[in-house]
């Protein structure tokens, strides 16, 4: 006999204070994890190289300044899959708290390590060690900011609120800008010295910041709906997530287009602009520059896709970037400023927020309430590890093989772009999914199980 189909269970109306107050909360809090998570990767592209691997050769030291920044990608998927876990069973909020306290602590402490002059190898060893708690705090950052914005908006305009989410990258990639830019105004000496550590001691004043803001939000209304009706979670959720894994694939794979381009347009653009002839502060206050106009291109681009549906925003963006991935490249290496000043903003500006704006909502509209922090963390985290922790290194290492050429850079960035193509021919339109949770359904055996959410 066949079972009948669960009925949601509606949250209560969000309140219109409560939502904007959410949206804040993940625009700082977010804003402030990348700040810490990105400020690494351009110190690695200027002067971690010098600092902390000083007896390697100038190119292998700048590949294994990248790979210290890559091993924050490395524990991003477990940080996803460990808070994602206590997110789905304990609470979105009190895990947000713990992962933006971790990221600021780890950031702090990194202004203050000692260099390889002082300490010898225990200086990278501190280095990569600091790197990878920052990036299993940031692994359960995103999933759950996403998700506390999704989740009070209920079914109204869910791309644009969960946008807020998504400009924290751009904003806290503009502050990491600014503050290296700030001190890379001193004399190289001083740079060296001293200057490099201030933004990462900044990092202590956005934590506080950020953590008297996140302690005034509510929440979410359907995680409480779902403790409610079924206080009893499921043991483990990856389980939930992985009995199904077509989401958890397709939700990876749609982001590695626009994280190969935020990796790339935050370290690798920066040696490579540099190295090209162009003044490093010009450099950085370009992308300063774009990550400025990105913010509100990206509420407007999510909006776009409340209207007319994810899919298409999407695929428009990943077309540009696997179209103009070449011409941009070659722009930079002509040695024309304007040339370079086109080819970033039209990066940062255009291509990265087209394909990214959707995406934070996709992730949330594709796994069922008591499951959904474990599948949008491991989903972001893993296409983060694939498409952003990778690409400086594989980037650097490409443009060693082509003599300095950024032909094969080209394609690889082109590449990424096509396999999210594929993944939006794959997935499902997701923009009018139910968030609300289910009633746990009954099993033939008798046991209680969690209804799947309609996209699953």
């Amino acid at each position: 006999m066949s079972q009948p189909t669960p009925a949601p269970l509606t949250p209560a109306p969000p309140s219109p204070t409560q939502l904007r107050r959410v949206a804040v909360s993940g625009l700082l809090g977010t804003a402030m994890e990348f700040y810490d998570f990105l400020l690494f990767g351009t110190l690695a592209a200027l002067v971690f190289n010098k600092l902390f691997f000083p007896s390697l050769d100038p190119a292998v030291g700048t590949i294994a300044a990248f790979g210290s920044f890559t091993a924050g990608y490395l524990a991003r998927p477990v940080g996803g899959l460990i808070i994602g876990h206590f997110g789905d069973r304990v609470g979105r909020k009190s895990m947000l708290m713990a992962t933006m306290t971790t990221m600021g602590l780890a950031s702090f402490l990194i202004g203050l390590l000692p260099t390889y002059a002082a300490i010898g190898v225990w200086a990278p060893v501190l280095l990569v060690l600091l790197r990878t708690v920052q990036g299993f705090a940031i692994g359960g950052e995103w999933g759950g900011a996403v998700l506390m914005t999704t989740e009070h908006a209920g079914s109204r305009r869910r791309g644009f609120w969960s946008s807020f989410t998504t400009m924290g990258a751009p904003l806290g990639s503009l502050l990491s800008t600014l503050a290296v830019l700030a001190v890379s105004w001193l004399p190289d000496e001083q740079f060296l010295a001293w200057g490099w550590r201030i933004p990462f001691l900044f990092s202590i004043v956005l934590l506080a910041v950020g953590l008297f803001v996140r302690s005034r939000v509510a929440e979410s209304p359907a995680f409480a709906a779902q403790k409610r009706t079924n206080p009893k979670p499921s043991r483990l959720p990856v389980l939930e997530v992985l009995r199904h894994p077509r989401n958890l694939v397709l939700t990876t794979g749609l982001g590695l287009g626009p994280l190969v381009i935020q990796a790339l347009w935050s370290t690798f653009i920066i040696t490579l602009a540099v190295n090209e002839g162009h003044d490093r502060s010009t450099v950085l206050l370009v992308l300063a520059i774009g990550s400025a106009i990105s913010l509100p291109i990206l509420p407007a681009v999510a909006a776009l896709s409340d209207r007319y549906g994810r899919r298409p925003v999407m695929f428009t963006g990943a077309v540009a970037t696997v179209v103009l991935a070449y011409p941009l490249f070659q722009t930079i290496q002509s040695g024309s400023t304007a040339g370079m000043l086109a080819a970033l903003l039209i990066g940062r500006c255009v291509l990265q927020p087209v394909m990214y704006a959707p995406w934070p909502a996709v992730t949330a509209e594709s796994f069922g309430t008591g499951h959904r922090y474990t599948g949008a963390s491991l989903g972001y985290q893993l296409s983060s590890l694939l498409g952003g922790g990778f690409s400086p290194l594989i980037a650097t290492s490409l443009l060693a093989y082509g003599d300095g050429d950024t032909h094969f850079v080209a394609l690889f960035v082109a590449a990424s772009a096509l396999a999210t193509i594929v993944c939006i021919w794959r997935i499902a339109e997701t923009r009018d999914a139910d968030l609300s949770p289910q009633e746990p359904a009954t099993s033939a055996t008798g046991g209680r199980q969690e209804a799947e959410n309609p996209v699953s």
